[in-house]
């Protein structure tokens, strides 16, 4: 029973805290910060497993605040005390956010600080020479910081916490890691939190923890069917932007939607290929900026769009070279035009997306762990949430790994199959067919040029640059405009006729963005009906998919 479980004011928190923690709506702990808190404040190690959206990062940063102030009682002066690693910039920008509106009350006793951002060294030595409570970084940036000397943890780090654990060496932060660990002193209380216990985690566990506490929390790893309710569809290349252009032009999916592809080209791809029937969507991928991509994730949950498409690329490049670095070099081809990838981005995994309803997996992921992150975004805390993974013939051994993985002893976190009857979406395939044609390899070039250069408009790093060099901004400025596909009009609306019998009194294809605009944004832990309602029923569920070919011939190429 709830009334069993032990409330935030019987933890020894100070008040400050507790006034925070009200403020949020947080009338009790999770179970991982019922768990972990009074553990953390007795000063033990922990490795703490526990799934996507169940508080980790208030688990370790409520008592990491704690002892901040309680350390400052007896010492006053100013020292780095808390050293938090986070894989991705995302990720640390949001760790820094928790912190503030936990310590909304007692800021001039905690300061943060956030260095994992892009900005030069120099720009952030400042910020460090003042000594915050509290740094939170990727390991590569807080690793130069140390190498400069513009940060020093030997004589005063008390807590070292890494977040989402199990990314760091899937990132590349090996190496990273363990030098940092000979700039640590001896002794100090680490947390490690992760949604799964692998290998990598294991073995960071036998390099940071002594005698830790190990709290295994929650069977599976992702909520029940009573709360999470995933589907399975198999179909197809064309198939797939079929069923995709349905389910957002009829409205068949409800709510705030993230749809995850496997490439940034897929992304734009996509894209362009929504555009074509006026469905507005956002791509978040590496190659944006990450002041781009916050902001992106910001508008997102304050409502302002309804989709992003995302990718969560395994295999990362090396983001040596930038687009400031092409700019630069006005002199030399435009064969490098293209962004650099970022290593340190990260979408599935980490990052608060608010209040999502769907996620839908246009792409299957290349792992099981990939699978929970990305839909690990939706059902979070008590919210309701649902799943659909689009599954080609091929990816069929991954589909049974990730029920495997899975289902272990609870069959309700099952993938349940999707019946479709495609001849009812059949009238639909020629508009298809159309939209793709249009999305060319050119388009889809273009598509990102234009937003690279859109991009080197908004960018700091460069403002200077073009001080310096008005011709280049005003060429820039001049620029024709990029139309990387040629919409068609027609696409726009759908005509009655080619909507199916069963679904005339659910779909509404003519639902206006500017209508939609006017609604006034559902407060936080509100969220809309997943699919659609069709009399007590999903609509989608009257459709039934043989599994063969359908009919229209070959599946166009992507």
């Amino acid at each position: 029973m709830a009334t069993d479980r032990l409330q935030f004011h019987e933890m020894g928190i100070d008040d400050r805290i507790l006034k925070a923690l009200a403020d949020l709506g947080w009338a009790q702990p999770t179970l991982i910060q019922e768990k972990a808190i009074p553990l953390a404040l007795e000063g033990k190690d922990i490795l703490a497993r526990a799934r996507t959206g169940s508080g980790k990062t208030a688990a370790y940063a409520v008592p990491v605040i704690q002892r901040i102030l309680t350390s400052k009682q007896n010492v006053r002066e100013q020292a780095v005390r808390v050293l938090i690693l986070v894989p991705t910039k995302e990720l640390g920008q949001q760790v820094q956010a928790m912190i503030r509106q936990l310590t909304a009350y007692c800021a001039r006793d905690v300061r943060v600080a956030d260095i994992s951002g892009k900005a030069d060294l120099s720009a952030q030595r400042p910020i460090l020479m003042e000594k915050p409570d509290v740094v939170v970084g990727t390991p590569s940036r807080v690793l130069a910081h140390l190498s400069a000397q513009s940060l020093d943890l030997q004589a005063s780090l008390e807590t070292l916490v890494i977040d989402e654990a199990d990314l760091l060496f899937s990132f590349g932060f090996e190496a990273d890691l363990k030098s940092l660990l000979c700039h640590l002193p001896k002794i100090y209380q680490s947390f490690l939190m992760s949604a799964t216990l692998s290998e990598d985690v294991q073995a960071l566990k036998e390099l940071l923890l002594h005698n830790p506490v190990i709290l295994k929390l929650q069977g599976s790893q992702l909520p029940d069917s009573s709360q999470l309710q995933q589907y399975s569809v198999q179909c197809e290349e064309e198939d797939k932007f079929l069923l995709i252009y349905t389910l957002l032009k009829l409205h068949l999916v409800q709510g705030k939607t993230l749809v995850f592809v496997g490439a940034v080209e897929r992304c734009y791809r996509l894209k362009l290929f929504l555009e074509q029937f006026s469905i507005p969507t956002c791509v978040l991928n590496s190659e944006l900026p990450v002041h781009s991509r916050c902001h992106i994730i910001t508008q997102f949950n304050q409502g302002f769009y309804d989709y992003i498409i995302a990718t969560d690329e395994q295999v990362l490049a090396d983001p040596t070279t930038t687009t400031a670095q092409a700019a630069e070099g006005k002199g030399k081809k435009k064969k490098n035009a293209g962004r650099a990838k970022d290593k340190e981005y990260g979408v599935s995994r980490g990052i608060d997306f608010q209040n999502v309803s769907n996620v839908i997996n246009f792409d299957f992921p290349a792992t099981v762990e990939s699978y929970i992150h990305r839909v690990g975004r939706t059902a979070r805390a008590d919210n309701p949430g649902t799943a659909l993974t689009f599954i080609s013939h091929t990816e069929l051994p991954l589909l049974a790994e990730v029920e495997d993985a899975l289902i272990g002893d609870n069959t309700e976190c099952a993938l349940k199959p999707y019946g479709f009857k495609m001849e009812e979406i059949e009238g639909f395939r020629y508009r298809c067919r159309d939209a793709m044609r249009s999305v060319t390899k050119q388009a889809v070039r273009e598509a990102r040029l234009k937003e690279i250069k859109q991009e080197l408009l908004n960018s700091e790093k460069l403002k200077t640059y073009f001080e310096d060099n008005p011709r280049d901004l005003q060429l820039l400025r001049h620029d024709k405009d990029l139309h990387p596909a040629v919409i068609k009009p027609h696409l726009k609306n759908v005509p009655e006729y080619l909507i199916p019998p069963t679904l005339r009194g659910v779909a509404n294809p003519m639902s206006g963005r500017k209508r939609r605009r006017r609604e006034k944004p559902k407060p936080d832990g509100v969220v809309k009906t997943t699919f659609k309602d069709f009399r007590g029923k999903n609509p989608l569920k009257s459709f039934h998919y043989t599994g063969g070919r359908s009919r229209g011939g070959k599946a166009g190429k992507s």
